[in-house]
């Protein structure tokens, strides 16, 4: 299983280091712009901490998603010296494209499991995310 999952994590670096590299992005900014979709909009702050990087470094990857326009910062309403970092839809098609196929090939694998199996299978993978949360803290 560890054997499976290292396979699985080394292929899937490489397919995002290729879509990165064909939207002219950095792995780390595709990994910030898929985390901003998802749980955006979220503060600068909020962001370094889910990722483990540096804020200044996170100010270089944003800068990039802001001239590259796929992200936008604005201010809170609550707080105006806030900020906060939403995704533009405007170039989500390009991306959306660049994973059509193997989001095709994942759908076409669940297809050949049963809800049950897919369950344990989500259950795993959950856990295993969760692991590796906790084993990033721990790092000295």
């Amino acid at each position: 299983m560890k054997e499976s999952l290292r396979l699985a994590r080394n292929q899937l670096s490489v397919f995002s280091r290729q879509v990165a590299t064909r939207l002219e992005l950095k792995d780390a900014d595709l990994d910030c712009l898929d985390l901003i979709d998802r749980a955006g909009p979220l503060s600068p702050t909020a962001l370094a901490r889910l990722t483990g990087l540096h804020p200044a470094t996170m100010t270089g990857i944003l800068d990039r998603l802001e001239r590259g326009g796929w992200i936008i910062r604005e201010r809170a309403e609550s707080d105006r010296r806030a900020v906060q970092i939403r995704s533009l839809r405007n170039r989500q098609g390009e991306l959306y494209g660049m994973l059509a196929g193997m989001n095709r090939s994942i759908d076409e694998i669940c297809a050949d499991y049963s809800d049950a199996e897919l369950a344990v299978v989500a259950d795993f993978l959950r856990r295993a995310t969760d692991a590796g949360h906790a084993a990033a803290k721990e790092l000295p």
